[in-house]
C-alpha cells in the first residue's frame, strides 16, 4: 500500500508557513521541514520531521537534500533568483511539484489597471526591489516549466498576518502612541481598500493546490475576505489595545517617504493605493472556503501576544520621533 504523500517545506515556521505545516497534515501529507531549526516562537506540531540547513549555504542545503525525494516542495525561503535557481537545481528530478512563494506586491498597484485584481494583471513594481525580485523568480520558473516542464506552481499572497506579525507599518510603535494619546499615522485619506489575510485562512486554500496536477505550471493568488480600510485596521487594533477613541493623522505618502525613506519603497510600491483580489482560481481547488478569523479577532490575539512577548512589543524611539514630525507637518498644512 502506497504511503501518505509526502511534501517539504523551506522554511516552515514563519507567519505563512508554520500554518500551513499543520494544514498539510490535516489533509493527509508527511510533512518534512528544513531551515535552522532556532524559532521559538511557532513551535512545529508533533509529527513533523526536520532537516537542519543553513538556506544561506550552498553546502549546508546539499547535505542536507541529498537522498530525500518529495512528492511537493514549498519553498518560503527564495528571495532572488540565484537562491532559487540553486534550490531548483539541488530538487530537479527528486519533487513531483515546486511550489514557489512569491507576493502580490508584484503586481502593477500605482494603480492597478483595474480592480479586483487577478492572476493576469500586469506584473510590475517600480518602486520596491522586493517585488522585482520575486517578478524575477516567477520569470525563471515560467521558463522551466516551458523549456522543460519543471513542475512549478507560483502563490502570491498579500499581507498574511498571525498572532506574532502586527499587520500596521510602524508595528508596535504607533500602538504605544494610541495608548499614550498620540496619533496613529496612517498614508494617504485613510480610505483606500485593503485586504488582509490570516495565516490559517490562507493555510486551507494553500493546501489544495499541493500536489494537485492541475496546479502545475501555474499561478495562484491566495487571500481571505477581510476588505478593510487603512483606517478601520487601525482602529480596530487600538480598540483591541483599549484605545477607544483612537487619533489618526493623515498624511501624504510622498511626505512620509521624505521623513522615512525606508517606508517608501513598500508604500509606493505596494500599500499606497487599493488591493481588492478575486481568488475564485485557487478556491476552486479546495472548495468550502470561508474566513474563519475576522481581524477584529485577529487584532485581539495580535495584542495579546505582542504584550506575552517583550520582544515583539518594542518602541521604536526614532520612528516615534520621525511620527510626531509627521504629525507637526499635516497639522501645519490642516
Amino acid at each position: 500500500m502506497p504511503g501518505n504523500p509526502s511534501v517539504l517545506f523551506i522554511g516552515g515556521t514563519g507567519i505563512i508557513s508554520s500554518a500551513c505545516v499543520r494544514e498539510a497534515q490535516v489533509v493527509g501529507f508527511d510533512v518534512t521541514v528544513l531551515n535552522r531549526g532556532k524559532s521559538k516562537l511557532r513551535p512545529l506540531p508533533e509529527g513533523v520531521a526536520t532537516l537542519h540547513a543553513d538556506i544561506e549555504d550552498d553546502a549546508s542545503m546539499a547535505a542536507a537534500l541529498k537522498g530525500h525525494d518529495f512528492d511537493v516542495v514549498a519553498d518560503f525561503m527564495s528571495f532572488t533568483t540565484e537562491r532559487l535557481r540553486r534550490n531548483v537545481d539541488l530538487l530537479r528530478g527528486h519533487v513531483g511539484q515546486y511550489v514557489f512563494i512569491s507576493s502580490a506586491s508584484a503586481y502593477q498597484k500605482t494603480p492597478p489597471p483595474s480592480l479586483p485584481i487577478t492572476e493576469s494583471t500586469p506584473l510590475r513594481n517600480d518602486y520596491w526591489q522586493y517585488s522585482r525580485d520575486k517578478i524575477a523568480c516567477e520569470d525563471y520558473l515560467v521558463g522551466l516549466w516551458r523549456d522543460e516542464g519543471f513542475p512549478g506552481t507560483i502563490v502570491r499572497p498579500s499581507h498574511t498576518y498571525d498572532q506574532f506579525m502586527m499587520p500596521l507599518m510602524g508595528q508596535w510603535t504607533q500602538i504605544s502612541r494610541a495608548r499614550a494619546g498620540k496619533p496613529m499615522v496612517l498614508w494617504g485619506d485613510g480610505t483606500s481598500l485593503w485586504t488582509l489575510t490570516h495565516a490559517s485562512d490562507f493555510a486551507y486554500m494553500f493546501a489544495g493546490l499541493l500536489g494537485n496536477p492541475a496546479a502545475r505550471g501555474e499561478a495562484y493568488q491566495i487571500m481571505g475576505d477581510c476588505v478593510m480600510t487603512w483606517d478601520a485596521i487601525a482602529q480596530a487594533l487600538a480598540e483591541a489595545a483599549g484605545v477607544r477613541d483612537v487619533k489618526l493623522v493623515h498624511v501624504a505618502s510622498e511626505t512620509i517617504g521624505r521623513v522615512l525613506p525606508d517606508w517608501w519603497p513598500e508604500l509606493a510600491g505596494d500599500k499606497a493605493g487599493c488591493a481588492v483580489f478575486d481568488c475564485s482560481k485557487v478556491r476552486a481547488l479546495r472548495p468550502g472556503f470561508a474566513t474563519k478569523v475576522p481581524f477584529w479577532q485577529g487584532a485581539r490575539d495580535i495584542i495579546t501576544a505582542f504584550e506575552a512577548h517583550s520582544e515583539l512589543a518594542v518602541v521604536d524611539a526614532q520612528l516615534d520621533a520621525a511620527l510626531d514630525k509627521l504629525v507637526a507637518i499635516a497639522e501645519l498644512k490642516a
